[in-house]
């Protein structure tokens, strides 16, 4: 009966230390970093009775007899459950999203680990934990923002209101499109010379700047005509000299006003009507007019017809109908019809028109470019087609200047021969250009300018940089880019043997050499030359070079780099906060503070980086909350709280059971 009285009494004693890690773990529902505790209890010792028997060939076996004398406390674990993140903007609150601890020591050698990385900067710059004052631990960086593989583990401390010193730029990034297709070459008439042209418009179509001489020799295509000889009396039986306007067709001796027509580039026969013996030369005139494809007019006292399109007589032409005349003794006309009288023909003839002839001329172009150096440096020499009006067939244009796009106008006798004043028309640049601030040795800051022009040879572009201060380009200041079919770098050259730029800043600096990447040959990863409807997106985007400058700010990655952000602009890596992880983080031992240290059953610690051997993200700017489950903690406080209940009533009816036994003498 005694051993229900203790077992009764470790009961109680265990349940309490049970509420004693449940109270702790609500008294740490707001501490950042911490992790809950558990009990386990166990069956304590055991008496036993009766041992068990083996089985026989007349009795089966019987089961031991053992009596449990009370429980005790198994483990007191402590459970690494992951806690929330509270976000709270300071750079240097971290979390650890993950397994793993940070790693804090002291300059005696004493290492501690925590999951609270409330931490902050001290008197000297070392990131330590304000709370206990430890360090960090982590590697540094050398000068140059690396980390060495032979850094060893320790303090991190940082060079707050360190000089970064200047660098000179070395290296000159280009990048993204130059539209192929662009063109802004607008024609401007610099001179028409001897060409009869009034004026150039529109844009070449290649799109490439330049000072276009055109020679234009041989001659304008000529009408074919046909000019008349009058036979008509003039009123004293003579043949009339000179016709006039006014003159009637029955004064001339004309007897047939009707039977007068013409065919016009061997078509059908058009006959005048309307003429009669008081129609005047005039009214003939514009009855001659009045066919398709012809004009008459009164030249020198006679009539002339002329063929509206000029051209070779062969295709453009002509012919009248047959002639009715009868003459006096002294050649003039007493009877007859309007091609026999007024145009002189012998009866039964016809007229025809004589003298036409296509344009002979030829238009030579010598461009020279504004901008070009080797094969593109011209002059180059083309031949251009005559424009021919489809009206006139008089030759008005030429074309093929700069691929086409440009019109030129002449005045109404069409183009002329030059005859050693030649036609000049100039084109304009296509041009893109980009600019970035570039750093000399001492820190100087210069704009530099990269200005690109449409090349005359296909798919390249020349280039020239310059600078809009004191500088000098020495050497490098000119070159080309060009492009293949599929718009992959092709070519990115200097001009004069150079392998990049030379500017000498004037300032006392040394001399600066720089050079341009435009990316891989035959790839897209720098300069490209694609159609893109005239839009360039080809610019500038990185140089290498900086000035002096401070340490202004830090920022924290996730995998523990710690950043400088210094006042010229550069971030470079200044060093890194490591991680420790255990075989078994249980069998880590508790050293208050919210610190751990290691022991016999935790293993040693496997230092490492968050991300790469560490399986953990370290996050700025927030801390981990407490991991501990409120609504866990109440439910386990009950079951506690019930279970001590319980082994309280086993003492005291265990006490009522001995006080009858007690009782049994009376």
């Amino acid at each position: 009966m005694m051993a229900s009285l203790y077992s009764g009494v470790s009961g109680m004693k265990n349940h309490q230390v049970k509420l004693n890690v449940i109270g702790n773990n609500i008294a740490n529902v707001n501490t950042i970093g911490y992790k809950s505790g558990r009990v386990n209890f166990r069956e304590a010792l055991v008496q036993t009775y009766k041992g068990a028997s083996r089985p026989s060939t007349t009795m089966g076996g019987t089961n031991p007899q053992q009596l449990g004398l009370g429980m005790q406390v198994a483990t007191v674990d402590n459970l690494f459950l992951q806690g929330g993140l509270e976000t709270t903007g300071q750079i240097t609150d971290l979390a650890i999203q993950g397994s793993g601890f940070f790693i804090l020591g002291d300059n005696n050698g004493n290492s501690f680990y925590s999951r609270a990385g409330a931490f902050g900067f001290d008197a000297d710059s070392n990131l330590v934990d304000p709370a206990t004052g430890l360090f960090v631990q982590g590697k540094m960086a050398d000068s140059s923002g690396v980390i060495p593989s032979s850094a060893t583990i320790g303090n991190i401390q940082l060079p707050f209101g360190q000089q970064d010193p200047a660098r000179e730029t070395d290296v000159v990034t280009l990048a993204n499109n130059i539209d192929v297709s662009a063109t802004d070459s607008v024609a401007t008439l610099v001179s028409a010379g001897g060409s009869n042209v009034v004026t150039a418009s529109g844009t070449a179509i290649d799109g490439v700047g330049g000072r276009h001489e055109i020679t234009i020799t041989g001659n304008q295509a000529v009408n074919a005509t046909y000019t008349g000889v009058s036979v008509g009396d003039d009123g004293t039986g003579n043949p009339v000299a000179n016709l006039t306007a006014n003159m009637t067709l029955n004064d001339l001796g004309i007897t047939v006003f009707d039977d007068f027509g013409m065919t016009v580039d061997g078509g059908s026969e058009q006959l005048i009507s309307g003429l009669s013996a008081t129609s005047t030369i005039q009214d003939l005139i514009n009855s001659i007019s009045g066919i398709d494809g012809v004009t008459a007019e009164l030249v020198g006292g006679q009539v002339q017809i002329t063929r509206d399109k000029a051209g070779s007589n062969a295709d453009l032409f002509f012919t009248s109908s047959a002639s009715s005349l009868t003459v006096n003794g002294n050649g003039a006309a007493t009877a007859g019809n309007i091609v026999g009288v007024v145009f002189g023909i012998a009866a039964a003839g016809t007229f025809s028109s004589a003298g036409g002839a296509e344009s002979t001329f030829a238009g030579i172009n010598t461009f020279t470019p504004n901008r070009g150096y080797g094969v593109a440096a011209g002059p180059i020499v083309t031949n251009l087609e005559n424009i021919v009006d489809a009206n006139t067939g008089m030759v008005t244009g030429l074309s093929g200047i700069d691929g086409g796009g440009i019109t030129i106008t002449t005045g109404m006798a069409g183009l002329t021969a030059t005859g050693g004043d030649n036609l000049i028309i100039d084109t304009a640049d296509t041009t893109h250009s980009a600019s970035i601030n570039v750093f000399d040795s001492q820190g100087g800051k210069h704009t530099l300018s990269i200005e690109f022009f449409k090349s005359v040879v296909p798919n390249r572009w020349e280039w020239s940089v310059s600078t809009t201060g004191q500088e000098d380009i020495t050497a490098g200041g000119y070159g080309y880019v060009s492009f293949n079919s599929d718009g992959s770098l092709n070519t990115f050259d200097y001009f004069g043997g150079s392998s990049g730029v030379t500017i000498d800043p004037n300032t006392g600096a040394d001399l600066m050499h720089l050079r341009f990447d435009a990316g891989t040959i035959g790839e897209f990863d720098g300069l490209t030359g694609f159609a893109q409807d005239g839009n360039h997106r080809a610019a500038i985007i990185n140089q290498d070079g900086y000035g002096l400058g401070m340490l202004e700010k830090i920022d924290i990655d996730q995998t523990g780099n710690i950043f400088g952000i210094f006042s010229n602009g550069v971030t470079r890596n200044l060093a890194q906060i490591l991680l420790a992880d255990f075989n078994n983080q249980a069998g880590l031992r508790k050293a208050g503070r919210s610190l751990w240290q290691t022991s016999p059953n935790s293993g040693p610690p496997v230092d490492g980086v968050a991300g790469s051997t560490i399986s953990a993200m370290i996050t700025s700017g927030a801390l981990e909350a407490s991991s501990v489950d409120i609504a866990q903690e109440f439910t386990s406080m009950i079951t506690a709280q019930r279970g001590f209940q319980a082994n309280a009533r086993i003492i005291t009816t265990s006490d009522h059971m001995l006080d009858e036994l007690v009782n049994l003498k009376r």
